[in-house]
């Protein structure tokens, strides 16, 4: 017990009074190394507790989690605010951030779409990168004209980069399989939709299989027809593909009907970068994770932990 009251008056010294080892070690006529080694065990101990308090500070016990459980080549893990308020915009920053300290900065860059990368687009800082090409993964063009759609933040991405960026015209879902053949093989659709594929790296996200959906608000399903999806199983869409927690595509002639790349193509790939935040988007974003869907997690500290929850 006099050990351990002995380790509190010297963190109460060290972190309240702001005295320096010497100064402690004088006052309580220890030696200057059993200082710090009374320190250290108050914080091993949980006598102290270490905080930082910034948006922009990271868990690095959680990320080196996340990399070790799941096989990621990185992790970026911000803490959870207060609420759900302010989430995405604290990931949207981290992302923003860890894009444009990558290195070596990718010659082509590959681009989903929705609220979450519409926040990245507006995070990044101007000349994140000097010539990059961007290229959208699958298709967006909006059939609600309030919407931003895809092309815009692309347009963003591509224009703080310095460089040029390559538009898949179409829309994300068609209603007809041969309408969707044919889009394909059209030759300008052909050539974004094969850069797409071959980019540098992969930055996307994942949207919930609920009536919140991007899909319900831009107009390309109803809120009936994701109910339906979920009721089959469905956790979310990767690139506006609707898939299972094991990441199996949940209705094959939807999938017909949807204009993009591959899952395939992000399954391995090392800069294939995902971004996901709030409660709402954990069960497919442990699908993503968990799956091999993406070799980099960039999330809150709330996410992070339900992605290592045992399940």
């Amino acid at each position: 017990m006099e050990d351990e009251l002995l380790m509190v008056r010297v963190a109460e010294l060290y972190y309240d009074e702001d005295k320096t080892q010497d100064e402690i070690g004088g006052l309580l006529k220890v030696s200057r190394w059993k200082v710090g080694r009374l320190l250290t065990q108050a914080r091993e101990r949980g006598i102290v507790r270490i905080e930082i308090v910034h948006p922009r500070a990271r868990r690095l016990g959680l990320e080196r989690e996340l990399v070790e459980r799941f096989g990621l080549s990185d992790a970026v893990v911000v803490p959870s605010p207060d609420g759900d308020d302010g989430t995405l915009e604290r990931v949207a920053q981290a992302a923003a951030d860890f894009l444009a300290a990558l290195r070596p900065v990718p010659r082509t860059l590959g681009v989903s779409w929705g609220r979450t990368l519409r926040a990245v687009a507006e995070a990044l800082p101007v000349d994140w990168a000097h010539g990059v090409s961007v290229v959208q993964l699958n298709g967006g063009v909006s059939l609600n004209r309030r919407s931003g759609g895809a092309a815009g933040l692309a347009v963003t991405i591509a224009q703080r980069g310095n460089g040029q960026v390559s538009l898949l015209p179409s829309p994300a879902i068609l209603e007809r399989v041969e309408t969707k053949r044919a889009i394909e093989a059209d030759r300008t659709v052909a050539a974004v939709l094969e850069q797409a594929a071959d980019a540098q790296a992969f930055l996307f996200t994942a949207g919930p299989c609920d009536a919140t959906s991007a899909h319900v608000e831009n107009g390309y399903l109803s809120a009936a027809d994701v109910e339906e999806l979920a009721r089959r199983g469905a956790v979310g869409d990767v690139l506006g593909r609707y898939v299972d927690a094991e990441g199996n595509i949940v209705d094959a002639q939807l999938d017909e009907r949807t204009v993009g790349v591959a899952l395939d193509r992000l399954r391995g790939a090392p800069r294939a970068i995902f971004v996901t935040a709030g409660v709402a988007k954990h069960d497919v974003a442990r699908t993503v994770v968990a799956n091999g869907l993406c070799g980099v997690v960039v999330t809150d500290e709330t996410t992070a932990r339900a992605l290592l929850e045992e399940r």
